[in-house]
């Protein structure tokens, strides 16, 4: 089957379900694993978000919203070179992935010849059934039972982490402006052991202000810009550095502000999302959680 995947986690899900060589268009998100970015780049970004603040980003999505312009480009004569049968694309977010749109405009140019899946998960449940849809749609059903029944082992292993304490831990998603960690985040950290403020389970993101995460003055804060890395993370809190009130915030106070690699475990519903869970249950319960294995460099203390 010749496979177009509009998002970075189906395309990871494709490989881990042995589908690699399938796949025959990505976008120019798609960088897990290293072979993905060999991969055609039927779609990128309309402008460039390397050199950009975060602030800068925020006003030029904004700014792409209420113009009704592009935030993704497709290219037509990548994508009729790729030929697909099957787009796996999303429905949770115009702004990380390819939405609606772009989606439309693939169909047109290809004719209405390819199926088209969208997946559209808000928490943990979700994702895994998302990825047994994709198994199902690539008669991949084998290979999906035994991937998911892999990750819920794991994450029935942090669920039996026992902790004395729940933590009240706030998740950032966008630090210029502040906004919360919405859809599955929440549920990440109530299955870590820890109490989820703000936010809620299964809710979009949204903007927020300081003085929300005063009022609920957490104990433990983990900033995970959407699609950023620990670096990206902490020059984008150099913002922060002045701010008296989130200088008086609890967990600033004792130094229990964390980065993680948000962009591989915690901004995209895919199969690592689940080591994004564990990464959680690392910050949350350190000690009790010794036994779980996360990537080294995933996460970090940081201060602002």
């Amino acid at each position: 089957m010749r496979i177009v995947s509009f998002l970075p986690s189906a395309t990871e899900t494709l490989y881990e379900l042995g589908l690699g060589k399938d796949i025959k268009g990505v976008t120019h998100e798609c960088k897990y694993p290293a072979a993905a970015r060999k991969k055609p780049q039927v779609i990128h970004a309309s402008f460039d978000q390397s050199k950009m603040t975060g602030k800068e980003i925020d006003e030029k999505i904004i700014e792409l919203v209420r113009s009704e312009s592009d935030i993704y480009i497709v290219d037509d004569r990548l994508l009729k070179e790729a030929d697909p049968e099957l787009i796996v694309a999303q429905g949770l977010c115009e702004v990380c992935s390819p939405f609606t749109k772009e989606i439309s405009r693939a169909v047109g140019v290809l004719q209405g010849k390819p199926e088209v899946l969208v997946l559209d998960p808000h928490d943990l449940d979700d994702i895994l059934v998302s990825i047994m849809d994709v198994a199902e749609k690539t008669g991949s059903v084998k290979q999906g039972r035994r991937l998911v029944a892999s990750l819920q082992k794991r994450i029935d292993a942090v669920r039996a982490i026992k902790a004395k304490e729940k933590p009240k831990v706030m998740c950032v998603e966008w630090v210029d402006p502040f906004f919360t960690a919405g859809h599955w985040v929440p549920q990440m950290v109530e299955y870590a052991g820890g109490q989820n403020g703000v936010s809620a389970a299964g809710e979009q993101s949204r903007r927020m202000d300081i003085d929300e995460i005063a009022k609920f003055d957490p104990d433990i804060i983990v900033m995970m810009p959407c699609g950023y890395g620990i670096a990206r993370t902490q020059k984008e809190m150099k913002v922060l550095e002045n701010n008296e009130k989130w200088k008086s915030l609890r967990a600033v106070k004792k130094g229990a502000v964390y980065a993680v690699e948000a962009g591989a475990y915690f901004s995209k519903p895919g199969p690592r999302t689940i080591t994004g869970l564990e990464i959680m249950a690392k910050i949350v319960h350190p000690s009790e959680s010794k036994k779980i294995k996360v990537p080294k460099k995933s996460y970090r203390k940081v201060t602002a």
